[in-house]
């Protein structure tokens, strides 16, 4: 599926040397017959990719971030009296845990899930080298009783130049309709539509983030999976998960790449165009980073948390 692309910008230009990076190898994983999977619906399931000692060395990591074990602002040493369960029992969900916990971003890194990566991430595209670069990284824990987050494209918020945003979303326990497994429209990522977006006025489902909407959402199929199956995604199709109707966690870990030959127009400074943007605070995963030469923005070593409903209904912890 993928083509040796020549770089012509490998020159040095004004004393700036424009060489990409050296390459990172990774393993091919999937079928060709996977990869057209991954181009016509969407997504892609994979399951027991990750053994189930690995799935257990992210749980433990859960238990260390939400009990403020790494230095973070967003995340205080609690009390010791405090055990695992009550900690982690009121979290919904830590963006960029990565940007603090050196295992997140071991798993950001995981050969087996950035080969995946290197064959599906940009397959659209004819003469992709398979080259994939991370931006985010999103932990999961979704206790009983907390909200999902209702229908949504992720390239709504994290923008690409050419609509190879993709999510590797790991789960680390059995994630069923009863306690709010994805649910996804296959091909919904066809057209490249972003669809407009409202308050879905319903936060006994869903958290606080807004719903898209102008789709008919009849097709929708559950991804129902075990622990330690992957399931990746690209950023145009519509997903959505419900609310956590069982008794058991449903935790997950999402971490966002895409084409690392893709600008990142995330924001936009000072002095730059639409155009130009280019968010550098990213990890190369796969193959070459053709902008290495712009060098990497240092993440700022703090987390921030996602909210809902049930979360705000629990009474504070105390700090240290």
């Amino acid at each position: 599926m993928k083509q040796e692309r020549r770089n012509p910008t490998a020159l040095a230009v004004g004393g700036v040397n424009f060489e990409p990076s050296a390459p990172i190898e990774v393993p091919q994983i999937v079928s060709e017959e996977q990869v057209q999977f991954f181009i016509d619906n969407g997504y892609l399931v994979v399951p027991n990719l990750l053994s189930l000692d690995e799935v257990e060395e992210l749980r433990q990591d859960t238990v260390t971030l939400a009990k403020g074990g790494y230095p973070c602002d967003s995340l205080q040493p609690l009390p010791e009296d405090i055990d695992d369960d009550e900690a982690v029992g009121r979290i919904l969900c830590i963006h960029q845990p990565h940007f603090v916990s050196p295992v997140i971003e071991q798993y950001v890194k995981h050969p087996k899930i950035c080969g995946i990566l290197s064959q599906i991430t940009a397959a659209h595209l004819p003469y992709w080298d398979g080259s994939v670069k991370c931006m985010q990284s999103m932990l999961f824990v979704k206790p009983p009783n907390f909200q999902g987050q209702a229908w949504h494209q992720d390239e709504f918020y994290i923008p690409t130049r050419d609509r190879s945003l993709i999510g590797a979303w790991t789960a680390m326990d059995d994630a069923s309709i009863e306690n709010g497994c994805l649910w996804v429209l296959p091909g919904s990522h066809r057209r490249g539509y972003l669809y407009p977006q409202r308050y879905h006025e319903n936060p006994d489902e869903f958290d606080f983030a807004w719903e898209s909407y102008g789709f008919d959402d009849i097709d929708e199929v559950p991804v129902e999976v075990t622990t330690g199956t992957l399931v990746f995604f690209n950023g145009y199709l519509l997903h959505r998960s419900r609310k956590n109707r069982g008794d058991t966690y449903r935790r997950v870990l999402v971490n966002h790449y895409c084409n690392s030959w893709s600008l990142l127009p995330w924001s936009i400074q000072d002095g730059e165009r639409p155009a130009s943007a280019d968010r550098r605070c990213v990890i190369p995963v796969s193959g070459v980073d053709p902008y290495a030469w712009k060098g990497y923005d240092a993440p700022n070593k703090n987390v921030s948390l996602r909210t809902c409903k049930a979360v705000d209904e629990l009474e504070p912890l105390d700090a240290n």
